[in-house]
């Protein structure tokens, strides 16, 4: 008895040092290694999410893993055009959708827009105008296809399906917009936000997460019971100074993320071409040529044997074989999910709809200057300060017209204003001197192969600099009388290309392609503020942290 009555006492000692120790471990994470300060003291200091532990996978993604590839064609080039040469790359890592972007995910967006910013106010009308997907990319001049002009986007028949007739500028407003919708989530779930205070959103008074980052008090229009909810008080403390503290999740908290954003061209090849399969050790068994093993469109599986991998044109009229014995299911587009995911985990990698990527287009993809996350289209922006030091908030719609004659709102009521940065952030930078870095080695002036030092000597205007890339001009005024737009073709005939730096790079092979155009490491461009029938689109969020989710070390 006695010897059970030690026993006892002994687990219980062990139990009260365990617990102990643990308090202490659990408490260390709360003092700077550094300086040995308090971190989230009640009293004041410095305040951080020592609990930390991990990125939450952000809505409708899955992870990619980032790693070294060989970007680029592994098939014969028949055009000679050199577009795409082998090249290596590497990505970190990142988050994608697993399929690409529905018609009901867009209507949403519409119906947000529609709801916030009535169309029927003068002020917002061209808001959700400028949203709107260009149905008429349907129309054929020796076609009939008026069914897919009025049902393709809003029939809940094809609910499930890519949307398309979306320009790369549309895309790009409908990830910003994404964004601050999935943050404000993320806040309302933590008790930051008042729940569904998105169902009383208007003009002027939406979340931002720049704004809420950078002057949380203007979120809403300033709306305090939305900002600071009653449950979010309990959070709240007073320094010894009398200040309140952890009013407002900041960076720091780690529930605001990176934003959603369009793909850049690396992203998205490494991510269709998922070579996890080919992986020997840190190294990979040769090179793909489509999303899936082996050489062909067909899946060599028991199951499955003899079926299309991939919904894209067969041959001359072939768009889907035959009635009653369907090659690849589909004659147009064809519900996402519908065909076998990658080894990624994402569906329809190669064929359906062709994407568009983040990248402006260049013939060569420039890696003897970087290799590591390549991007041609760096545009850098900072936030405007008025003369009292606070952010300048957008107070009425800032719109832009597009070299089609279309009109796209560029910043809404609430958030944050933008300009180029200047001298005060490129002064004495070796990184980067401009704002816009679009032409940088293939397109400015110095990249010209007339480019010259000194144009003093010689005959006035012989050697003067010339464009690289000497694309159509197309004149858009608004004719201040009718406030009608004055649309003017370009007639020049010294034109040399189509390229400029509107020009956006689309990936993929689509329904209308043949089999050439489905390889990963195909690449096209079409304008940014035009779209098609076969253009669609999927967004990706940059990883925080950690290049992989497995704590285990990778073998040699």
């Amino acid at each position: 008895m006695r010897n059970v009555i030690n026993f006892k006492l002994l687990a219980a000692a062990a139990l009260i040092v365990t617990a102990y120790s643990c308090k202490r471990s659990s408490n260390s994470s709360n003092v700077d290694s550094a300086t040995g300060w308090a971190i989230n003291d009640k009293q004041g200091g410095f305040q951080y999410n020592t609990q930390f532990k991990e990125q939450e996978t952000p809505p409708g993604t899955v992870f990619i893993e980032g790693g070294t590839f060989t970007m680029g064609k592994v098939q014969d080039d028949p055009m000679h055009d050199w577009n795409n040469t082998p090249t290596q790359q590497h990505v970190q890592s990142y988050y994608m959708d697993e399929s690409e972007v529905t018609n009901v995910n867009y209507l949403m967006y519409l119906d947000y827009l529609k709801t916030v910013y009535p169309p029927s106010d003068p002020n917002y009308a061209n808001i959700y105008k400028g949203a709107l997907p260009d149905t008429l990319v349907w129309r054929n001049r020796l076609g009939y296809t008026e069914m897919m002009v009025n049902n393709y986007l809003r029939n809940p028949a094809f609910g499930n399906y890519p949307v398309v007739g979306v320009s790369w500028i549309q895309a790009v407003e409908y990830a910003s917009w994404r964004s601050d919708r999935v943050a404000e989530m993320s806040l309302q779930k933590a008790g930051y936000l008042e729940r569904d205070s998105q169902y009383t959103a208007e003009a002027g008074s939406t979340f931002s997460t720049d704004t809420y980052i950078n002057a949380p008090t203007k979120t809403y229009g300033g709306n305090d019971s939305i900002i600071n909810p009653v449950k979010s008080r309990k959070r709240v403390q007073v320094n010894l100074k009398g200040d309140t503290i952890n009013v407002y999740a900041k960076r720091e908290s780690g529930l605001i993320g990176p934003k959603y954003r369009l793909p850049t061209e690396v992203e998205w090849e490494y991510a269709a071409l998922g070579m996890s399969e080919l992986r020997s050790y840190n190294i990979y068994r040769g090179r793909k040529k489509y999303p899936w093993d082996g050489q062909y469109t067909r899946s060599g599986s028991r199951a499955q044997r003899g079926d299309q991998l991939a919904n894209f044109k067969q041959s001359k009229g072939d768009y889907g074989g035959i009635a009653g014995w369907s090659d690849d299911g589909a004659d147009i587009t064809q519900e996402v999910k519908y065909y076998e995911p990658n080894d990624h985990g994402l569906y329809d990698m190669a064929g359906n709809v062709a994407e568009w990527v983040a990248d402006v287009y260049r013939p060569i993809v420039d890696d003897e200057f970087n290799d590591f996350n390549y991007y041609r289209g760096n545009t850098y922006y900072k936030n405007e300060i008025n003369d009292d030091g606070s952010v300048k908030i957008v107070q009425e719609t800032v719109y832009d017209t597009l070299s089609n004659g279309k009109i796209v709102a560029r910043a809404l009521p609430g958030e944050i204003s933008q300009k180029p940065v200047d001298d005060q952030e490129t002064y004495l930078r070796t990184n980067f001197d401009k704002s816009d870095n679009r032409n940088f080695r293939d397109g400015d002036q110095k990249s010209s192969r007339f480019y010259r030092d000194n144009f003093e000597d010689g005959i006035e205007g012989e050697f003067d600099t010339r464009k690289v890339y000497n694309s159509p001009k197309h004149s858009i005024d608004k004719d201040s009388a009718s406030g009608n737009m004055l649309k003017e073709y370009d007639k020049s005939s010294r034109r040399t290309s189509l390229i400029n730096d509107e020009a956006r790079v689309f990936k993929g092979g689509s329904w209308k392609d043949r089999t050439y155009w489905i390889d990963p490491a195909q690449r096209r461009f079409f304008p940014q503020d035009m779209a098609t029938d076969y253009i669609g689109f999927r967004c990706a969020v940059s990883r925080v942290g950690s290049k992989s989710k497995s704590n285990k070390k990778k073998r040699n």
